[in-house]
């Protein structure tokens, strides 16, 4: 028997063989009309989603993380001939990393776009701060900021590589010893290069000398990049020396340990382990405008006036993005207390 709709206009099917209606009930208690979907339900009346019960797991979210643990178990991973391996820096270290520079501290990052999407470069950056942490932020933070990604390789002291936990990590994460020859190595293979020429002199620094740059040595960074034709970015760390300020050196307790130095800070060695942690201090890290090495030709690593001016030129250039970002720090937090 066919049926008529209320209007009198077009007839409708029987129920067997017309487009089902949603089952459904509205808020007048009259039966829903509308088409129904595959479900029995119109887009109005869906049904509410299931709850998955209290206490269970879904085994699938551990996929990823469970392939990753089997992979590492088996070896079944790659890492480079110094030993980095990306998977691990980029999967684990730099998650762990990124809330140390991004909310502890609350770190600016200036001139990103100055360093090279691809290529060989050297990053060139100041040091301080007892620990060189500066050293950690800026390879994570670079990794995360720019827009390829890129991976900064850093020239790391041998006391790095004589540490229990910190040499394999150092390894893993693409750092490698401080040396011509696998500076060359990582250049000359298109990597990027990060170097803190003040050293122990850098990071060992009173507070009262912050922000002053120490000697950059005889100029080997510059050598380097002249060899690999690599570009020079110059780039200013503030924040390192209000992390860790170093207010003294224990120098019988550094010869009984073998460190260049034993911090006194004001919360280490009073605090403990409490005392490594860093100083919630506001950070900026700016990368200046690349010097270009290339024009000068490959044997000009070998005239030591050349290697001279330019290491001064990077030092001067250091300092002054040291003063001008400082400045810039200041002028932020006075508009933060107006505010």
């Amino acid at each position: 028997m066919a049926l008529s709709d209320r209007r009198g206009g077009s007839r409708l099917q029987p129920r067997d063989q017309a487009h089902p209606l949603c089952g459904a009930t509205t808020k007048s208690g009259k039966p829903c009309r509308n088409p129904a979907r595959p479900n029995g339900f119109c887009a109005t009346h869906q049904p509410p989603a299931p709850q998955r019960p209290v206490g269970l797991i879904d085994a699938k979210a551990f996929e990823p993380l469970l392939d990753f643990v089997i992979r590492r178990v088996t070896g079944q991973y790659e890492v480079d001939p110094f030993g980095f391996d990306r998977e691990l820096t980029e999967k684990v270290l730099a998650p762990a990393v990124r809330p140390l520079y991004r909310d502890w501290f609350r770190t600016e990052w200036l001139g990103v776009e100055n360093v090279p999407s691809d290529g060989p470069g050297l990053v060139v950056a100041n040091h301080g701060g007892t620990l060189p942490i500066d050293a950690i932020v800026t390879k994570f933070g670079l990794f995360d900021r720019h827009p390829a990604h890129r991976h900064l390789r850093l020239l790391a002291a041998d006391l790095t590589f004589r540490l229990p936990v910190v040499a394999p990590l150092a390894r893993k994460m693409g750092d490698t010893l401080a040396c011509q020859e696998d500076a060359l190595r990582l250049l000359r293979s298109g990597e990027l290069v990060g170097v803190w020429p003040e050293g122990y002199k850098g990071v060992g620094k009173r507070f009262r000398s912050r922000y002053r740059l120490q000697r950059f040595g005889r100029g080997g960074f510059v050598e380097i990049a002249l060899r690999a034709g690599a570009p020079i970015i110059p780039t200013a760390i503030v924040g390192s020396e209000e992390a860790y300020p170093l207010l003294g050196d224990a120098k019988p307790l550094a010869r009984l340990f073998g460190l260049p130095y034993f911090p006194i800070t004001p919360t280490f060695p009073w605090l403990g382990p409490l005392g490594l942690v860093p100083l919630p201090s506001k950070w900026i890290v700016e990368f200046g405008e690349p010097i270009p090495t290339e024009r000068y030709g490959p044997d000009a690593w070998q005239d030591a006036m050349l290697v001279f001016e330019l290491t001064d030129r990077v030092r001067d250039t250091i300092q002054q993005m040291l003063f001008r970002d400082l400045s810039r720090r200041r002028s932020s937090s006075v508009r933060t207390m107006a505010d």
